[in-house]
């Protein structure tokens, strides 16, 4: 018999299920996706916390913990599952003080330092799955030019 399972089974069973949180950016986005254009922001979502990278003037980090799917002063588009962890929420949070020594908030920059590049890293240290290529487009965009 198929049946679904429970949150805490799911943990319990030390399969922790890691989100990739995608964003717009901006509205418009909708036009922008026939050129191919579109402009992202996201979030990793593990142990019911969104992690996200943004910036501001000071050397600390600009790694910062929100509520799933709701990134303030942007619209949800959709959540993709990346992979999964046997890391429990400490060992996570551990995982986001590493990655805080390169992502401080005044190095971050829109083609070369944003936040996908840190969901990606991320990703990576808590799955070893990167995140789609889509969803950094413009920054590779902007690299190659």
């Amino acid at each position: 018999m198929l049946r679904c399972r429970s949150s805490s089974e799911e943990t319990a069973s030390g399969s922790v299920p890691v989100y990739l949180n995608v964003y717009d950016l901006t509205p418009i986005n909708g036009y922008a996706y026939w050129l191919g254009l579109r402009v992202y922001n996201s979030g990793v979502q593990v142990h019911g916390v969104e992690y996200a990278y943004g910036a501001h003037e000071y050397p600390s980090t600009g790694i910062f913990e929100a509520e799933p799917k709701n990134c303030e002063g942007f619209t949800f588009r959709k959540s993709i599952l990346i992979g999964r962890t046997d890391m429990g929420p400490t060992e996570v949070r551990s995982v986001m003080e590493e990655l805080s020594e390169s992502y401080r908030g005044n190095t971050y920059h829109l083609i070369t330092k944003n936040c996908n590049h840190f969901c990606n890293d991320a990703c990576v240290g808590l799955t070893g799955n990167p995140i789609p290529s889509w969803v950094n487009r413009l920054a590779r965009i902007g690299e190659d030019g």
